[in-house]
């Protein structure tokens, strides 16, 4: 018992303030943590500091010398004799005389550029080095320079050969004090006119020259220091690398112009970073953490106290004021409690208890004004509904039941309205969040305040009420006259549809005649009724008035209908032959001649429209296709035009219905003659390439003339023997005037201008040109090669 009682007390309010005032106890501890970061971070920036003077004091002495060798091996590069070794045709004697110059210039780049330990070049069409002061051959050259064991014969000439251009990387030194390696610059030269490799411009400076600049950092911090290529290769280092180099790569950003300082944790080092300014070699550091914590160690001792102290502060502070403020409302709580002892008491948090009781009664109170008001809503629009229906209890005193609901009458007169919103669907998807009763209420509140207002202005009154999925306004009129009232229930139907267009609703809207007393309600409403029914024949959007439609049927009750039978059969005709226009065009003829009348019956019009369908299926009949799948697939056609709501939608219908009809005619047609055009096509190909190849060897063959001989103009003969084939006449001619060629080439000692008059050339230049756009080489060439 005592366990469910403390789990229900959690609830309280009491538990709610005790956490409430135990915030106050992060207060300090943000301040220490926030005190003890910035400290942190204060110590750490001056350590960041001072390393990255360090790491860019090595980076300006060893980007010195790197732009030494960038500068060295440029003007190697593009050094005259160099490239004019490279990519002159020259003699085996002229060559070796451009080496010796070559030799003397690099004598001269060795006295500019002292700090440069090893350089030259490798000839790959001599397989040779050429130094400063000599030439060697590949091997040779590799003994003198490389040869200290740590690197083969053969890995150095793939190492020179496959590494990417302008690459920086180790390579063994002879002459470099231990551990004699240099760091190389390797540049490749560029390819000659026939693809092939020329040579490698190597610039080396040993790794000694290099390792003074580092040690000064190594003995201030204790760290390390690596100097990495762009592949991430590790070129120099103070210390051997033992770092996992994996992930320090992983750290490393892709690519980076600017100094970074990049805190990572590899075991406890902490790692800064820094691109080089004239190259892609990068600069890293690597520094014990243990000197930043070291150093953090008293500010943390310090953070430790300041927690502990405001933890028990704060504590003491929490228990005193919440026992002070939670006195009253426990009070509180109590009287409420006896004043509803009746009660079961489920809600523990003591300001919910006392708010659920405080608002209880006037929740009650307003829950039975809302229901008052709805129940008052219902009343009304039924008793409407039944004045509408004419179903009028005589026992029902209804001024007083007028007086109660609100509705005042002006007089005797009164008229309807119906309003048809045609497009609910689509003003339902515009209404997202909201079920489908209450989108409808909403529409429906819209059209009767719109419709109300309209009518006050007219001085009328009016009242709305939903009956039978319709917007019915009941208007009283307000004037004597009753002209005055026709004009005005116009204008008030035409104002409100301009109005609620803005709002999106498309309307129809019909109205009733005026009449007397409260018995003539029903009369007007079913006289509405019949007018709305009219949209039918006039169409949507329209207002539709009773007492014309009345004055146009009673002016011409003799309606004709018009669709004789010589109509249908040439529709018929029409349809069997896919003339898809000439049918639309009589279809348009017949229902303009029927439906331009001033009025047409409903029932008339319907069928008009059936016997159009029928005659679809007729013309299907008679092209032998009665139980096609046509038919079959479209169960639906008279379907949908019977659902439609108008004569014009039923016409779009049916002229849908014609498009589809027709298609499959002309389709059916088309297919009966596509098999002897096909066959007439490939004898006229067949008798084309029989001519090509009897008269490929006239010079004056052509499209024309082969288009001539067969009475056809030449571009649609090309056109045709193409679609058939994949290429023109022309394309063919050539093709086979080279493949004939190509044979005498290999069995004849004929000269190539004799060939090619034989091939149906008269120019020479016409036929190479020719013959190497399809075979890629010239004649001559192709001679040589049989």
């Amino acid at each position: 018992m005592n366990l469910k009682y403390l789990w229900e007390k959690r609830k309280s309010i009491i538990v709610t303030w005790l956490i409430s005032y135990s915030a106050v106890l992060f207060v300090p501890m943000i301040v220490s943590l926030l005190v003890y970061t910035q400290s942190s971070q204060a110590l750490k920036s001056e350590i960041h500091r001072a390393n990255d003077s360090m790491l860019r004091q090595v980076r300006y002495t060893i980007d010195t010398q790197i732009d030494l060798m960038k500068r060295l091996n440029m003007e190697m590069t593009w050094n005259n004799k160099l490239q004019d070794l490279m990519y002159s045709s020259k003699t085996p004697g002229d060559a070796q005389f451009t080496v010796y110059q070559l030799v003397k210039e690099l004598r001269m780049y060795q006295t500019s550029y002292a700090s440069i330990d090893e350089f030259y070049v490798t000839w790959d069409q001599d397989g040779s080095v050429i130094r400063s002061g000599n030439v060697r051959d590949l091997e040779t050259a590799f003994n003198t320079i490389h040869n200290t064991g740590s690197l083969t014969y053969e890995q150095w000439l793939d190492t020179i050969h496959g590494s990417a251009n302008n690459r920086f990387l180790l390579l063994p030194h002879l002459d470099s004090a231990k551990p004699q390696t240099g760091i190389a610059y390797l540049t490749h030269l560029p390819k000659d006119l026939n693809g092939r490799e020329t040579g490698t411009v190597v610039v080396m400076a040993d790794t000694a020259r290099f390792q003074k600049a580092i040690e000064g950092i190594s003995g201030f911090s204790g760290g390390q220091i690596l100097v990495l290529n762009e592949e991430n290769e590790v070129l120099l280092s103070n210390l051997p690398v033992s770092i996992n180099l994996e992930q320090l790569l992983q750290d490393l950003p892709a690519d980076s112009g600017q100094v970074m300082n990049i805190p990572a944790r590899d075991g406890d080092s902490e790692l800064f970073y820094i691109q080089s300014s004239i190259s892609k070699l990068k600069y890293v550091l690597m520094i014990p953490s243990s000197i930043y914590w070291e150093k953090a160690e008293y500010v943390r001792r310090f953070t430790y106290i300041s927690l502990f102290l405001s933890f028990v502060s704060a504590g003491v502070l929490t228990w005193f004021f919440m026992r002070r403020n939670y006195s009253p409302i426990q009070q509180l709580v109590q009287l409420l409690t006896d004043k509803n002892s009746h009660e079961e008491r489920t809600d523990w948090n003591e300001l919910s208890f006392i708010q659920r009781s405080i608002s209880k009664t006037r929740s009650e109170k307003e829950k039975i004004a809302l229901q008052l008001e709805a129940q008052q809503h219902v009343l009304r629009s039924n008793m409407l509904n039944r004045l509408l229906k004419g179903k009028t209890d005589p026992l029902i005193p209804y001024e007083e039941a007028f007086e109660s609901f609100d509705i005042k009458l002006l007089s005797e007169e009164f008229a309807v309205i119906l309003f048809m919103v045609e497009n609910g669907e689509s003003l339902s998807a515009q209404l997202p969040g909201i079920d489908l009763h209450e989108k409808s209420k909403l529409i429906q509140f819209i059209i009767s305040n719109v419709v109300e207002e309209l009518a006050e202005q007219y001085h009328h009154v009016g009242y709305t009420v939903e009956v039978d999925d319709m917007m019915v306004c009941l208007v009283n009129c307000g004037e004597p006259e009753s002209t005055v009232f026709k004009d005005d229930l116009k204008a008030i139907a035409a104002e409100a549809q301009r109005f609620l267009a803005s709002y999106q609703m498309v309307l129809t809207l019909s109205i009733g005649g005026i009449h007397s007393s409260l018995s003539g309600i029903a009369e007007a409403y079913r006289e509405a009724v019949d007018a709305m029914a009219y949209k039918m024949v006039l169409g949507k959007q329209e207002i539709i008035a009773y007492d014309e439609i009345r004055r146009e049927t009673t002016d011409h009750s003799q309606t004709g209908y018009y669709y004789p039978l010589q109509v249908e059969q040439q529709i018929i005709n029409l349809i069997k032959v896919g003339d898809m226009e000439q049918v639309t065009k009589i279809i348009d003829e017949v229902t303009d001649r029927n439906f331009n009348q001033p009025i047409i019956s409903l029932t008339l019009a319907r069928c008009l429209i059936f016997n159009l369908a029928g005659t679809m299926v007729k013309a299907m009949n008679e092209l032998g296709d009665g139980d096609s799948s046509m038919l079959g697939d479209n169960p639906l056609w008279l379907d949908q035009i019977i659902a439609c709501d108008t004569i014009l939608e039923m016409k779009a219908e049916l002229q849908t219905l014609v498009a589809e009809v027709c298609t499959f005619a002309a389709a059916k047609l088309e297919q009966n003659v596509s098999h002897e055009r096909a066959e007439s096509l490939r004898d006229l190909v067949l008798k084309v390439t029989a001519h090509i190849e009897d008269q490929y060897s006239n010079s004056n063959l052509s499209v024309n003339m082969i288009g001539e001989h067969f009475n056809m103009k030449g571009s649609y003969l090309s056109k045709l023997f193409k679609s058939q084939t994949g290429e023109g006449v022309l394309d063919y001619i050539n093709k086979y005037r080279i493949g004939q060629a190509k044979e005498m080439l290999k069995t004849r000692q004929a000269s190539i201008s004799d060939i090619a008059k034989q091939a149906g050339y008269n120019e020479v230049a016409t036929f190479i040109r020719v013959f190497k756009k399809y075979e890629g080489i010239t004649p001559g060439k192709f001679k040589e090669m049989k």
